[in-house]
């Protein structure tokens, strides 16, 4: 029984989750079992998947497989980014340094902000009136 090399992460980003796994190939990146550019048809958002394999160059090493949920497609590819770089950092921990320059290791916090009670949402309020 041989056992199949892969590298895993798992990225957060708003209200997305991805689960990456890398695996040693050709540099093909499939996300919810499509291809990434029919996946994210924004270039921007495509360039955000790529980064953390361009700056280490390891674009054409692994193939990443990137099951992703919840969101929409710029906190989903934000999430994938993320994983990659976890995911990279298994592969290789001396890449760390250079990945966390780049800020791609870094969960950003940002989420929606909840309704307050007595409030119309989270910080608009109620007209006032004084008279």
């Amino acid at each position: 029984m041989e056992e199949r090399l892969q590298y895993y992460g798992t990225g957060k980003r708003k209200t997305s989750t991805a689960r990456v796994f890398l695996i040693p190939g050709t540099g093909q990146i499939i996300v919810n079992k499509q291809d990434y550019q029919d996946y994210f048809r924004n270039k921007t958002q495509q360039s955000v998947v790529l980064q953390p394999l361009v700056l280490t160059e390891n674009g054409d090493k692994f193939d990443v497989y990137a099951n992703v949920h919840g969101g929409g497609f710029a906190g989903q590819a934000g999430a994938i980014r993320l994983g990659i770089s976890r995911a990279l950092l298994q592969f290789n921990g001396e890449l760390r340094q250079k990945v966390k320059r780049a800020g791609f290791l870094t969960r950003d916090p940002r989420i929606k902000e909840r309704k307050k009670y007595g409030q119309k949402g989270a910080r608009k309020r109620f007209q006032f009136s004084k008279r």
